[in-house]
């Protein structure tokens, strides 16, 4: 009976982390820099105008705040694009709980407040873009070069092992 109840209680530790709670994890990541790639400040057209140069620095394609669902969630999330094209989805002043498994996704879920967003991301389209670096502070993710983000509207903090969302932020056209 012990060994059982030792077994049991070793898997619903692993399964829950309750300590994760108690741990947290500050990430500051600086916003990646690419750079672009060499050529001339300007271009001709057929018309024989010249075009503008291309940005010289990060864009912001779209934001969006985070609210909370399963934990207590704040702080903003960015969709960047660097100079070379490559995309980068970044939150700042990130603050939630840590836990088991917790992922980034961006998806085409609405984002809903309360219980009625915990389960809504899983439903639909989502790309993941990785394990969540840490609960706390600023970071980068890399957006895959084939992903349309037209496609996407939202980002949530998924907990993989209990399908459910830690916070989510809408995105919106910057």
């Amino acid at each position: 009976m012990l060994i059982v109840a030792t077994l049991v209680l070793g898997a619903g530790l692993y399964a829950f982390q309750p300590w994760k709670l108690w741990q947290n994890e500050t990430v500051n990541e600086a916003l990646p820099t690419a750079s672009a790639a060499p050529g001339p400040a300007s271009s001709s057209t057929a018309a024989g105008t010249t075009a503008p140069p291309s940005p010289s620095g990060p864009q912001t394609l779209a934001q969006g705040a985070l609210i909370s669902h399963e934990h207590s969630t704040t702080g903003t999330v960015k969709l960047i694009r660097l100079p070379d094209g490559s995309r980068t989805l970044r939150f700042e002043n990130l603050d939630t709980s840590n836990g088991p498994d917790l992922r980034v996704w961006l998806t085409d879920a609405p984002v809903k407040e309360g219980k009625e967003g915990w389960d809504v991301f899983d439903d639909g389209k989502y790309v993941s873009l990785g394990k969540l670096k840490g609960n706390r502070g600023d970071q980068n993710y890399e957006v895959p070069a084939d992903v349309n983000l037209a496609d996407y509207t939202s980002i949530t903090i998924w907990c993989d092992r209990f399908n459910v969302s830690f916070g989510a932020a809408a995105l919106q056209a910057a």
